[in-house]
């Protein structure tokens, strides 16, 4: 993988010409001008005499957060004014005409269009009568008729096309059809409803329906599966503009409107746009730690700012590793009504040459060959779940399918991965569209050590470690700041039946393993857990454990490095080479001396240490080996609010840090953000001396009640990701 993507080449617009009668309708920003009056064949001289028919006075669309509309389509949180509504369910508008309507006499339907060449084939114009006589892909009613208003109830179809529609009043005369004229302020936007059974994004669970739709504030877990970080995220899935920016990012790919009612095709169409490779999507990846032309990956604190730049800019925003892609695919797919969660995987393979085996190289004496081990195991690795019923796939492979916009590998030819079937995934069901053995291969690879033989080249395998990748992958529990572990819903316990069956169903469909047997090794090694604070001295642990009836010894190779997140090695910062003698059954314990000046200098964005411990039993031949990943955790920002916590009343917010290392901190950015309550805010201190303390107090006012939360982040080339939130309860 390249340090930073290259930007996609300008495309040449090729002309629909020839091929099809008009153009594919790929814009939801597009739109004709419908005529006010449309006449039925050739009309006389001068204006027709409409005035004893019908004419309308107004629309009243029922959009405001407090009315029926959204309170019952759960989209009042939503920062526009419009009318947003969701599919089969029914919402309400108000028609006000010149005179009392009489169903027996006057014929009128609410007409409405998306994209451009609106065909009612195509459903992308949809008239909607309220008689009873007239058939309509969409119900509509008469609610309720008195003096001149009529209210009138209209269902859109549960799998009608997603996106902004623009909406009209028409009334039939014998002459021809008048119409209102087109009115911003009355287009209605569509979403997903997962509240709907009819819908295909249907998710029954309440709880889970409230996390995944509705919650703006997020946690996105990290670090390593027994010593595991969180950071904070505002999704603001629901913040102004955002709507409008998720529907530019389908109109940016050019994905055609009549695609955009199926939630598979618009979540794999994004998984491809939230990454700027192939098509100049959402975010540019970078991982090498210079980001002078943009946010460094560990400084963002939400979604909104960097959706908002998107679609203003028309440019992909800089830059973004696995938790931004998915936090931000995360809001996309929130804000259109799709249930969706962000998962991590700990030790998660990138496997790019389709087996399901991680290899290390190992010398004749049982050292690592750096210049041959090629093969990486992030540390930890974010996608993104989404919930959906599978039509295209057999029976019991619905419900939450995985999606991956980070670009790791190509899919039919672009940089996208999913919708995989988690169910198919766990069962080895791996034939089935999309990219399921991507993400097998991300939680079930095995670790293979090989022996590699200096005369002839030749690797041997000495050591198969099954239980290292795919450790662990976790979520965010509903209603809750606890994490959820859902290593379960991908695969069976390690060692199963059922495992065993399932990986053996993965090799029919071409996922090769290392089959070899070996005989269980009587040493053991251990290297337990530490916790550790940057800048701290420790002691790193090796614990030997003899099974066997005779003394065993050996040579040891211990290599500490500072490593990226993606399991890449930036430098090797520790080499020790102990000697080891056990006696019979017995167990020994031998301490390394990590000290801080030695690791300090070169740490990496991250802060991760990587320990592996490689050796061979002189009396067995055997190879001994053991990894430990140590995060090394960093201080915290306090975050504070102060005034009355009241719907457009001004608060003020204070970010307070301390520096507490011996050397300065350069080129300091403090972000801080809330949903519905302050807006991204950032400040800038070139110089943060050692020791000493800042402290920013930025004022916010409340633009909504409830309960929410103020996060920061604080970012610098020598320190990433340290983080700080508080709750507030905001009163009407």
């Amino acid at each position: 993988m390249s340090d930073s993507e290259p930007a996609a080449k300008p495309q040449p617009q090729v002309s629909h010409r020839g091929r099809s009668a008009a153009p594919i309708a790929t814009s939801n920003a597009d739109g004709e001008k419908v005529p006010e009056f449309e006449p039925f064949g050739l009309m006389p001289r001068g204006p027709p005499p409409l005035q004893e028919f019908l004419d309308i006075w107004d629309v009243n669309m029922l959009r405001k957060p407090d009315e029926i509309n959204k309170r019952q389509h759960t989209t009042h949180l939503y920062a526009t004014d419009n009318l947003i509504v969701r599919r089969g369910q029914e919402f309400q508008l108000k028609v006000t005409f010149d005179r009392p309507y009489k169903p027996s006499d006057d014929q009128f339907a609410v007409e409405f269009v998306i994209g451009g060449s609106p065909q009612f084939s195509k459903g992308t114009y949809i008239p909607v009568s309220v008689a009873s006589d007239r058939q309509s892909p969409w119900a509509g009613r008469v609610v309720e008729s008195a003096d001149n208003v009529v209210t009138v109830g209209i269902t859109p179809a549960p799998d009608c096309i997603v996106g902004k529609w623009r909406t009209y009043v028409a009334v039939v005369t014998p002459y021809g059809i008048r119409r209102t004229r087109q009115d911003e302020s009355r287009d209605v936007y569509i979403l997903f409803n997962p509240w709907a059974a009819a819908d295909s994004v249907f998710l029954d669970d309440g709880n889970e329906r409230e996390e995944c739709v509705l919650n703006e504030v997020g946690v996105i877990y990290h670090g390593a599966f027994d010593d595991v970080s969180e950071r904070p995220w505002n999704f603001g899935q629901f913040d102004y503009g955002v709507l409008d920016a998720c529907l530019f990012i389908m109109d940016k790919a050019a994905m055609p409107i009549t695609n955009r009612g199926d939630p598979i095709k618009v979540a794999r169409k994004a998984s491809a746009m939230l990454n700027s490779r192939d098509d100049d999507g959402v975010l540019v990846g970078s991982w090498s730690g210079d980001y002078t032309y943009g946010v460094a990956p560990t400084s963002w604190t939400g979604s909104t700012e960097i959706l908002l730049n998107y679609s203003s800019s028309k440019m992909p925003v800089c830059y973004a590793q696995c938790w931004v892609y998915a936090a931000v695919f995360n809001t996309f797919l929130r804000c259109l009504g799709i249930p969706a969660r962000v998962v991590t995987n700990f030790f998660s393979s990138h496997d790019n040459d389709g087996n399901l085996k991680t290899d290390i190289i190992l010398d004749e004496n049982g050292r690592i060959d750096k210049q041959r081990t090629k093969d990486s195991i992030w540390n930890y690795h974010c996608w993104n779940e989404c919930y959906m019923s599978r039509p295209d796939l057999p029976q019991g492979f619905g419900g939450w399918q995985a999606v991956d916009a980070t670009p790791q590998e190509t899919s039919d030819g672009m940089y996208r991965c999913g919708p995989a079937s988690v169910q198919a995934i766990k069962h080895g069901q791996i034939c089935f569209p999309f990219d399921a053995p991507f993400v097998f291969a991300e939680v079930n690879s095995d670790v293979v050590f090989y022996s590699r033989n200096p005369r002839d080249g030749t690797l041997e395998p000495v050591k198969v470690n099954s239980s290292h990748v795919g450790r662990m992958v976790v979520t965010k529990a509903p209603g809750q700041d606890t994490r959820r572990d859902i290593t379960d819903q991908y695969k069976f316990p390690e060692g199963s039946p059922e495992e065993r069956t399932v990986l053996e169903k993965a090799e029919e469909y071409g996922c090769q393993r290392e089959k070899v047997t070996l005989p269980e090794a009587d040493v053991e090694l251990n290297m337990p857990l530490i916790e550790v604070r940057v800048g701290d001295d420790f002691e790193l642990k090796l614990e030997f454990n003899n099974k066997s009836g005779q003394a065993r010894t050996g040579e040891m190779y211990v290599s500490g490095n500072v490593v990226y997140y993606t399991g890449v090695t930036s430098s090797e910062f520790l080499f020790k080479t102990p000697k080891v003698t056990l006696d019979p059954m017995k167990a020994e314990k031998k301490v390394i001396q990590v000290r801080s000046q030695d690791y300090m200098r070169k740490l990496v964005e991250q802060a991760n240490l990587h320990f592996i411990a490689t050796g061979k039993v002189k009396e067995t031949g055997q190879i001994v080996t053991a990894m430990r990943v140590v995060t090394l955790h960093n201080p915290k920002l306090s975050v504070q609010v102060s005034g009355l916590a009241k719907v457009s009343e001004e608060m003020f917010v204070t970010v307070e840090f301390t520096n507490p290392f011996k050397f300065n901190l350069e080129d300091v950015y403090i972000r801080v953000e809330g949903p519905g309550v302050m807006p991204p805010k950032y400040k800038h201190y070139s110089l943060i001396l050692a020791g000493s303390s800042l402290n920013w107090t930025e004022s916010f006012t409340p633009r909504r009640e409830g309960p929410t939360k103020l996060m920061a982040s604080l970012d610098c080339a020598a320190l990433r990701q340290v983080y700080g939130q508080t709750q507030l309860t905001v009163k009407p």
